[in-house]
């Protein structure tokens, strides 16, 4: 018997958590509470399906021939919240020879995380804001802990991907992005940002949940401005990935 943790749901084919086709594995619980968030059904800890992690470690073994050009991603809710489910899963994987990522915002302390972040080929970090006010706006959260994470990935080696959501009236900010892409530049483990352009396609969980979603009223950011911030960091030398 491997260790038991909680799954919201599993992602055979994903393209868009990290490279190549991916099994995408959504674990349960979140400590953030992010304006955006399109999947706020992934915050409670107590819900989803318990799975061993031997059962999970079958499961994409089955899917081995399928995922070969890509690998297998943990995602959330906050994956790291389950560290040692996490841990477990990676292990099994990297026993198997499949490639790892892990997408995360880096918010849990390292003396929890770092066994986590060791067996990732890959981390997807995702930083609310460069902005610590903005950051606490969005998450509730400072973003003091995302960026121990992505130092902590740069002393072991770690590839990263930052990701950075562009919410109008937040962090569709130049003067920040640009700080935020300034800040990066000292990072060799950073291979790009990924940027993500606000949507509402979760809107209605939120309203199935009972719970009041304070962007109804903000819409998505326009072509010309997605394109102004993918220039803020090409211009400093910092690759840029914008699926859609």
């Amino acid at each position: 018997m491997g260790v038991l943790g909680r799954v919201h749901s599993i992602e055979s084919f994903g393209t868009l958590d990290g490279p190549g086709i991916r099994y995408v594995l959504f674990l349960q619980g979140c400590n953030f509470r992010c304006l955006y968030c399109h999947n706020p059904d992934t915050w409670a800890t107590c819900t989803g399906k318990t799975m061993d992690s031997d059962d999970v470690i079958r499961d994409i073994l089955s899917y081995k021939n399928f995922i070969k050009s890509g690998g297998v991603t943990l995602s959330g809710g906050e994956p790291l919240i389950q560290a040692d489910f996490a841990a477990a899963i990676l292990k099994g994987c990297r026993e198997h020879n499949i490639h790892t990522a892990l997408d995360t915002a880096g918010s849990i302390p390292l003396s929890k995380s770092a066994p986590v972040l060791d067996l990732s080929d890959l981390v997807l970090l995702d930083i609310k804001s460069f902005d610590d006010n903005v950051a606490r706006k969005i998450s509730g959260y400072t973003n003091k802990r995302t960026l121990e994470t992505l130092n902590y990935c740069e002393e072991k080696g770690i590839k990263v991907w930052m990701r950075q959501v562009l919410l109008p009236g937040y962090t569709l900010d130049y003067e920040t992005l640009s700080a935020l892409a300034d800040y990066l530049k000292g990072f060799e483990c950073v291979e790009l940002i990924e940027l993500l352009p606000f949507h509402k396609m979760g809107e209605y969980k939120w309203e199935q949940l009972g719970f009041d979603y304070e962007l109804k009223d903000t819409q998505p950011p326009t072509p010309e401005e997605l394109l102004n911030a993918r220039q803020v960091f090409e211009n400093k030398g910092i690759k840029v990935l914008m699926k859609g």
